[in-house]
């Protein structure tokens, strides 16, 4: 016969509490943060007021802006600007990549080349190397390609060749590919030597190395700032509107100058710029969350 003493403790089922008794754990209260509900509210209230004196304004002319938005002027107007954005996105990666490696080669005079074009470049404003290179005529009257010191095969006026359009391409995308070059030299900097190093061992070349193994990890710290340099790049070609291309804020002052309602017309620019952005930022969130995979969580 087996008495309560033979049981084993851990198998003992203990008696129910009688009730009303308390609890011998003690339960866990979170702490009440009573100023974040305070400022929450408090920016809430702001933001509505915000809307409210937006919507509410007259002077916006929201009819006149809902006319305005679609119509040929502004689509071709940004249609430019997307043009202009990818053009000068994709030849200022082009042109960054080379001197990005450059500027990581044991070679002293190409790294001291591709530091002087990163320096000079990220040095000057935008708006005076545009302005440069829309007067380069005054420089260079002709342009030619031939012989150094010696006789020109082809010549061609400068005037004749560089368009206002042209110009922006050209003054952008060297710009670009200044800041281009950096980013892409940090993402290959964030790689770890040791990879180049395993490559080496295994007997693959130095530009493979590079195209297959240290291109493909050095992308996690490239896209994240090549997508903000995209959305930079947008809205950095209005701009060229100095020059009389007819990227979508030109369009929008071409109309606002023949009507005088220029604060609606503003904001039909400022809504496609904002519309568009936030397509680009949607779509740069899903290509970090692919280049990210086995690496960081994101939500």
């Amino acid at each position: 016969m087996v008495t309560p003493s033979d049981v084993s403790p851990a198998l003992a089922v203990p008696p129910s509490k009688a009730p009303g008794t308390p609890d011998d754990d003690p339960r866990i209260v979170p702490r009440r943060h009573l100023g974040r509900w305070v400022t929450a509210a408090a920016a809430l209230l702001v933001f509505a007021m915000v809307v409210n004196s937006v919507v509410r304004n007259r002077a916006f002319q929201w009819d006149v802006v809902a006319r305005y938005f679609t119509t040929a002027a502004v689509l071709d107007g940004l249609l430019l600007t997307l043009w202009l954005t990818g053009v000068v996105m994709v030849l200022g990666f082009l042109l960054g990549i080379p001197l990005a490696v450059m500027r990581l080669t044991a070679n002293p005079v190409l790294r001291t080349l591709s530091w002087g074009y990163v320096w000079v470049f990220r040095s000057t404003p935008l708006l005076v190397q545009l302005l440069f290179w829309f007067n380069i005529g005054a420089l260079y009257p002709r342009l030619g390609l031939g012989i150094p010191f010696g006789p020109q095969f082809v010549s061609v006026q400068t005037v004749n060749l560089l368009g206002p359009t042209l110009t922006a391409v050209i003054g952008l995308t060297l710009h670009e590919a200044a800041y281009a070059a950096e980013v892409v030299r940090g993402g290959i900097l964030s790689v770890d030597a040791g990879q180049t190093q395993a490559a080496q061992a295994l007997g693959i070349g130095r530009l493979r190395t590079l195209r297959r193994v240290v291109i493909p990890q050095a992308m996690r710290s490239i896209v994240p700032t090549a997508g903000n340099m995209l959305i930079g790049t947008l809205k950095g070609t209005s701009i060229v509107s100095v020059l009389a291309v007819h990227d979508l804020l030109y369009s929008v002052q071409l109309v606002y100058n023949q009507t005088y309602q220029v604060i609606p017309l503003l904001m039909v620019a400022t809504l496609w710029y904002i519309g568009v952005t936030t397509v680009l930022s949607v779509g740069q969130f899903y290509v970090e969350r692919h280049y990210s995979r086995g690496s960081v969580t994101l939500p």
